[in-house]
């Protein structure tokens, strides 16, 4: 079937969004992309505009958007509530802040007992591994 159509079989709906059947099976089993109805014998179709879903919930995920914060983002999707989504990306990047500062600490300590290992010589255990038994104690 043809994208241009709108008359996309669910293979087709996954190629052009550039995820697999099965993401789009899971989207749909989370509620974030809507199954269309299937005539009597016959298979669903899909239309251009579920195209741009997938891809919107996508692009959300790889901003680090959980799926049930891309699922209230879809609800505020009309464009009146730009405020609300605003607070969901502020808290979003609140969010990343903090893990970036977490992995900063955890870079400085790694850092450190590099060093520390390669600083050490003769018959001395190895630092980074006695350091690390005396943090897991």
């Amino acid at each position: 079937m043809d994208i241009a159509t709108g008359n996309l079989t669910i293979g087709t709906l996954a190629k052009a969004a550039d995820v697999t059947v099965e993401t789009i099976r899971f989207y749909q089993l989370k509620g974030l992309l809507p199954k269309p109805d299937k005539p009597y014998g016959g298979i669903r179709r899909y239309a251009e505009m579920d195209v741009a879903r997938v891809k919107f919930i996508k692009a959300a995920q790889r901003l680090g958007f959980s799926l049930e914060e891309v699922g209230q983002l879809l609800t505020l999707e009309d464009g009146t509530h730009c405020d609300e989504a605003r607070v969901l990306a502020v808290h979003k990047l609140h969010e990343v802040r903090e893990r970036l500062a977490v992995l900063r600490s955890i870079e400085t300590a790694l850092a450190t007992l590099v060093n520390d290992c390669c600083a050490a010589s003769g018959a001395v255990k190895c630092p980074m591994i006695a350091a690390l038994r005396r943090h897991g104690e």
